[in-house]
């Protein structure tokens, strides 16, 4: 491949972007304007796997047994088989804070735009549309169904309220604390009964407690799911679901531990039952393990786009958990993030799901289908680039 030819190539990325820009951001508002929970987004699974339809990809729509994951393929050759994965779920009552719509119709356009010089770089791709990120782990369960077998690499892009080389991950794993206590009439004889509620309640001030003696990049935070029938009855059950997380699996499980003794401690103050459902498979998160070599390609290819993308270690970051770490540790990955916010607007907030569908969101679909249709080409034409990735992910 002459340096003349990856210059047309590269030139043929941008030029296909730009000339399908208005369908781009079409998808993203479609998908912005209909928010979809975990497993259930049908509209944006329609919605995408109908442009890459319409492009000509041969396209599998529901793949791997989950109605709104698909798979769209491209290249003949015996090259590099590359990932790019989509998100478009969205959240409970605040739609797409998390800019998920972006994430999906950026992918559509690296996708597409990939695809459409594969054939003249012997390369292979894969267009993965992973549904359910936020908790229920659909890559994690694409994964185990194959999704992710002779893949060489795979990336995605993520909104943020900076340009950032990646996103601070932590490991999570889920946990429902199920109490049993003894329901009585609260008023008529309170001392029969054994509160559940209480027992929650306990259990719940003491990770409160805890929360001051953890390490600064760790969290916990919970909800009840279940607090009792009646106010007139003694709760004889209560139910509380937790996310633990740490910076590593490793550092998490002396974490999870503590967190156990918290909520087992208020139930044995209350005189209840309590019982530990730590979460596996999809619902346990890995910290992400962001490529350099490909972060090197994805960086340079970002500045071509005039983003300068900063090192989150050096100032402002976003922390969070995601399902893609776990496919960090299957194949080399990347997960940067794109600025669609100004500074301190935090994800998952209204605020983050407005910009998100407005102006700055439609940038970064662009940019973020550009730099990582640029990496790809990368990929498909350097293989030191591609061998540097490999050994580093082996490393």
């Amino acid at each position: 491949m002459t340096s003349v030819t990856t210059d047309t190539l590269r030139a043929s990325i941008i030029d296909h972007i730009d000339r399908n820009a208005g369908m781009l951001l079409d998808v993203s508002h479609s998908i912005h304007s209909h928010p979809e929970l975990g497993f259930e987004e049908h509209h944006a699974h329609d919605v995408l796997s109908a442009a890459l339809e319409g492009a000509g990809l041969d396209t599998e729509r529901s793949a791997f047994d989950v109605p709104t994951a698909f798979r769209a393929t491209a290249g003949t050759g015996d090259g590099p088989l590359i990932a790019v994965l989509l998100e478009y779920d969205a959240l409970p009552e605040i739609g797409h804070a998390c800019g998920h719509n972006v994430i999906a119709a950026s992918g559509l356009g690296a996708g597409l735009a990939a695809a459409a010089i594969a054939e003249a770089t012997g390369g292979r791709l894969v267009i993965l549309g992973t549904p359910a990120e936020e908790g229920g782990g659909g890559k994690i369960i694409m994964a185990e169904r194959g999704a992710f077998d002779g893949v060489q690499a795979a990336m995605m892009i993520h909104p943020a309220d900076a340009d950032l080389v990646a996103m601070n991950t932590i490991a999570l794993q889920k946990l429902v604390a199920t109490y049993e206590g003894l329901a009585a009439h609260a008023a008529a004889a309170p001392w029969q009964g054994r509160n559940a509620l209480d027992a929650a309640v306990l259990g719940y001030i003491n990770v409160a407690a805890l929360r001051q003696h953890i390490g600064t990049d760790e969290r916990i935070h919970g909800i009840f799911t279940k607090a009792g029938d009646k106010a007139n009855i003694v709760p004889h059950r209560a139910e509380a679901i937790w996310y633990v997380r740490s910076p590593t699996v490793d550092s998490l499980q002396p974490l999870k531990q503590r967190v156990q003794t918290c909520l087992e401690a208020g139930a044995s103050a209350a005189g209840c039952n309590c019982q530990i459902e730590w979460k596996t498979g999809p619902e346990a998160y890995s910290e992400m393990r962001d490529n350099a070599a490909m972060l090197g390609s994805f960086i340079a290819n970002a500045s071509t786009v005039g983003r300068t993308l900063r090192d989150p270690r050096l100032g402002q970051k976003v922390v969070g958990s995601t399902d893609m770490g776990n496919i960090s540790y299957l194949v080399p990955s990347i997960h940067p993030m794109l600025q669609v916010a100004p500074a301190g607007i935090p994800i998952h907030s209204h605020k983050f799901a407005a910009y998100a569908g407005g102006e700055e969101g439609d940038r970064a679909v662009l940019d973020g289908a550009k730099a990582m249709a640029l990496t790809v080409l990368d990929l498909w034409t350097n293989a030191t680039l591609l061998h540097a990735a490999r050994a580093e992910f082996l490393g």
